[in-house]
């Protein structure tokens, strides 16, 4: 597998957030053409990601996930759709989403967290803190965090570990990394299995 890095205006300079849009924009058709309609790609910047997924959807790539995984990232602007109605109802939301990308060609290259990273995480740690306090849950057990993440996630699992500095190999007690498994909008969609999988040891640490 290889990997390319492909530079942009930061929203925050003197461009705006419009400049580098229209960046993102007018570059999408000539980075396809350059690596390939089986190439994936990702932005560290949530203002890049709505005009990336539409030159995608327009020109060919995939989309795995975005930097905060949801189906409110980008894909509402990039799709032009009203998610009033849906509103605070994730299965509605994506499923409207994802409607929307299969009818533009992009069934099985586009993904995402079928439910908002910063929804789930606010409010699966509420239950988690009150679990712990109810005497069902430990505070540093990941099995445990992911159990309460899953109350509100349906039919989405988790997966994490503790924390592993890179240079020393030393592992947090109390810091975790967690992720929910990534969802493949097709016709049907379907998870990854991406948290079914173990992560080798030495992936860990820099050495």
């Amino acid at each position: 597998m290889e990997f390319v890095m492909e530079s942009a205006p930061d929203p925050t300079t003197d461009v705006g957030v419009p400049g580098a849009q229209a960046y993102i924009a007018e570059h999408v058709p000539e980075w396809v053409e350059k690596y390939g309609q089986n190439s994936a790609y990702f932005c560290t910047n949530d203002a890049h990601t709505e005009p990336l997924l539409r030159g995608l959807l327009e020109n060919g790539g995939y989309f795995i996930e975005a930097d905060l995984p949801s189906p409110l990232m980008g894909y509402p602007g990039a799709l032009g759709l009203d998610l009033t109605e849906e509103a605070g109802d994730f299965a509605k939301i994506l499923a409207k989403v994802e409607s929307a990308v299969v009818e533009k060609g992009g069934a099985g290259r586009f993904g995402t967290w079928a439910y908002s990273y910063g929804y789930t995480v606010s409010a699966g740690l509420a239950q988690h803190a009150m679990n712990v306090i109810d005497g069902t849950s430990e505070l540093t057990n990941i099995d445990d965090i992911s159990k309460a993440y899953e109350v509100f996630s349906p039919g989405a699992a988790w997966n994490g570990s503790n924390y592993t500095n890179a240079d020393t190999g030393v592992k947090a007690d109390n810091t975790f990394l967690i992720y929910q498994d990534t969802y493949i909008m097709g016709d049907p969609g379907k998870y990854m299995g991406s948290t079914e999988i173990e992560v080798p040891e030495k992936y860990f640490t820099t050495k």
